[in-house]
C-alpha cells in the first residue's frame, strides 16, 4: 500500500515529468487521480498525461499512449471514492480503489465491449459504456 507521502509523490512526479517510466503504473493512475482531485484544483488530465507520454518516450497516437475513454472512467471512479470517504487519507482512498473493481487494470472490460473500448473514437473522446454502467 502507497502512503500519502509517496501518493503526494507520484502526481509531482507526473506534473513535472519527472517520474520514471516504470513507476506510471495502474495503481499509480489512481493515486495521482485521486491527488489531483484532492489537491489539484482545476487540471486537465488529459493534457497532464499527453504531456508526460510525450516527455518519457510514450506516444500518444491512435493505438497507444492516453485514451480519453479509460482516463474519464477512472476520474469519475477517484472522485465517488473520495467523496464517499472525503476526510479520509488518500492512502486508504486508494487501498479502497485497488480492493474493489476498479483494483484490476482490465476492470473497463466489465463495462465495455473490447472492440468498443478500444477503438480509435474511444481512445480520443469519451464513449460511453456498451456492457454495463458505470454505476458511479
Amino acid at each position: 500500500m502507497l502512503t500519502d507521502a509517496e501518493i503526494a509523490e507520484i502526481a509531482q512526479g507526473l506534473l513535472d515529468r519527472s517520474l520514471p517510466p516504470p513507476r506510471w503504473t495502474h495503481q499509480a493512475h489512481f493515486a495521482a487521480a485521486l491527488w489531483l482531485l484532492r489537491h489539484g484544483g482545476d487540471f486537465d488530465m488529459a493534457a497532464i498525461i499527453r504531456d508526460y507520454n510525450a516527455a518519457t518516450g510514450t506516444p500518444n497516437t491512435d493505438s497507444s499512449g492516453y485514451h480519453h475513454s479509460i482516463t474519464f472512467a477512472s476520474l469519475a471512479a477517484a472522485r465517488a471514492a473520495l467523496k464517499a470517504s472525503p476526510a479520509a487519507p488518500l492512502a486508504d482512498v486508494l487501498a479502497g480503489l485497488m480492493a474493489g473493481p476498479c483494483g484490476r487494470s482490465d476492470w473497463p472490460l466489465a463495462h465495455w465491449r473490447r472492440e468498443t473500448l478500444f477503438s480509435v473514437s474511444a481512445r480520443r473522446d469519451w464513449v460511453p459504456p456498451d456492457l454495463l454502467p458505470l454505476g458511479w
